[in-house]
Parts: C-alpha cells; structure tokens; sequence
C-alpha cells in the first residue's frame, strides 16, 4: 500500500512538471510572437522617429561604410530627415562626388540639411551643397571652390646624389608628369585640361545647387575661402548657427514633427576581437608618430603621410608647398 501511495505521489509531481513546462513553452512561444512587431529579426528594438545627424570630418575619401550608411538612413521609415555635421577641408574628388550623389539620394526622398562646425571647403563644400539647406556659424569656413592636382619633381634632388632614373613608354606622356624629371608642357597642358574638365563640373554643380548663375558662381570659384557670415551674404549659405536652426528649417519648411530627436549615426564597424585591437594600437602609433593612423603597414604610413592624396584633390591648404594647379 506504501509503495502505491508513493507511485500516486511521483505521478502527481510528475503531472505538476509536465503541465510547468507546457505553459512556460506556450509563454515563450507568446512572447516570441508579440516581439516580433517590437523587434527586429536581428534582435533590435527597432528605431524611434528620429533626425538622423551623421558627422563628415576630416579627409574625404570614397568610404564604403559612410555610403552604406547613407543608403540605409534614405530607406529607414524612422529616419525623418538627415542632417549632416561637416567639418572637413576636403579630400579626393572621386570621394566628394560618391558622398555627394549619395546626398541627394537622400534628399529626393526626405530632407537634408548640413550644419556646418569649424570648415567645410573644396570637396566638404562640395558634399554642402548636396543638402536642401546649410547653415554655418558665424566664423565657420566654406567655399575654396576649385580643384588641384599635385605632383613632385625631385630631379634635382636625385641629380644632386647621383642617382638616374630612365624609362621607355609607349608615348610620350605615359605616367607624366614624372617625379624623376621636369614636366613638359605638354604634361601640364594634359593635366591642366584634367583638372579644368573636373572644375567646371564643380562650378556648374554649385551654381544649380545654390541656384546662383553662372558668372556669379566663377566669382566665387577662384579657390578662395569665406566666413559663414560672407557666405550668407554671398549665397553659399542659408542661416547661420547650430543645430537650432537646422530644427527650425525642418520644422517649419519641411514638416519634420516638432521635438524629434537628433540621433548620432555612425558607420558599422565590424567586430574583428583581437586583430581590432592591434589595429586600433598601430593607428594610435602612426598618429603619435606624425604618420598617416589609417595606413595599413608602417611602409605605408611613411609614403602617405596625413594630407598626401593621389589623384584628383578638391581640399583647402592653407599653406601650399608642392606644385598645384587650381
């Protein structure tokens, strides 16, 4: 009879667990399904109404992570305008134009305004421009419309320690102008046509997007650099100030909901564990160091020191030591 008593007693606990574990799965099973319209299928609450402000500093570059980011704040549903926080001096005119073209990507479907902090020159005007509004403070700097192309002639050096660099080509300006020889004219005619191509598209550019004419625009594209308070009165920019007046502008012009909040959005980066972590030490070397802190190897740091571009360059150098020509 004991032995029937305790079986009854196994069952019962037994039944109790059976029936705990059934209604934690039907409440896991329920709370999966009520997530999914909070949740992301990555496991993210999805995002607020929000202004989306995304910072352009430093030198521009033809950066595959801004341009994907870009992408996905002109698809998100939340994202009700985008504000774009610049202060840079410029940078490649390849980078300039795939930032730019992204802009207005953007702007054909919601707003876009650059607020613009300390600089936005040459290629960082340029990406200005792609907004529907630029406001600058006071004292920021903009403009220095124009492009350069540099290069070194370091014959004389290599002539003073004895060293002779030859070359057969298949013509005559192949890989020219060369840093082992003066250029030719004919080299600074090819490249002087290069960089007037590129600088009437950056001139028309300014003018349709500024709405200004044609001649007004050259005035302006002299390669020179204006205030913010110049630039107003000039027609390179819409308001001075901050953040505030951007609110404003996408409030009252544009119809953004009042009081949404401005949201720093930044470029993913991927987790790479241990090799992140060198890499993040190696660029705290190199920029410790004077060298280029995005270089990937130390030869690299010291053939492209900060500043050294190839090709094309639309940026503001306050003090110009190499060969240019704008």
């Amino acid at each position: 009879m004991a032995g029937t008593t305790e079986d009854l007693i196994d069952r019962r606990r037994l039944r109790g667990k059976l029936r705990f574990w059934r209604v934690a799965a039907v409440a896991v099973v329920a709370l999966a399904v009520l997530a999914v319209p909070i949740f992301g299928w990555k496991g993210t609450i999805l995002p607020r109404e929000q202004i989306a402000r995304v910072a352009i500093e430093g030198m521009i570059l033809e950066d595959r992570k801004l341009l994907d980011l870009l992408e996905r704040l002109k698809d998100e549903d939340a994202v009700k305008a985008v504000v774009l926080r610049i202060d840079s001096p410029g940078g490649t005119t390849v980078g300039g134009e795939s930032i730019y073209e992204a802009v207005r990507a953007i702007a054909a479907v919601k707003p876009v305004a650059a607020e613009v902090g300390t600089l936005a020159a040459s290629a960082g005007y340029m990406i200005a421009a792609g907004a529907d509004h630029i406001v600058a403070r006071r004292t920021s700097i903009v403009g220095s419309i124009g492009v350069i192309f540099q290069y070194v002639d370091a014959s004389s050096l290599l002539n003073t320690i004895g060293v002779e660099v030859n070359a057969i080509k298949s013509a005559p300006l192949k890989a020219e102008p060369s840093p082992f020889a003066p250029a030719s004219e004919e080299a600074k005619q090819m490249i002087g046509r290069l960089v007037m191509d590129t600088y009437d598209w950056f001139v028309a550019l300014v003018a349709e997007r500024r709405g200004l004419s044609q001649a007004d625009t050259l005035v302006l594209a002299d390669g020179s650099v204006f205030s913010g308070h110049q630039g107003l009165e000039s027609g390179l920019v819409d308001a001075l100030g901050g953040e505030d007046e951007v609110r404003a502008w996408l409030e009252a012009e544009r119809g953004v909901p009042a009081g949404l909040e401005f949201v720093d959005r930044e470029p993913e980066e991927e987790d790479e564990g241990f090799f992140s972590i060198f890499t993040a030490a190696r660029s705290g070397v190199f920029a410790a160091l004077g060298l280029d802190p995005s270089a990937a190897s130390l030869e690299d740091a010291l053939l492209r020191r900060a500043g050294h571009l190839d090709g094309l360059v639309s940026l503001w150098q306050p003090s110009r030591t190499r060969v240019t020509l704008q």
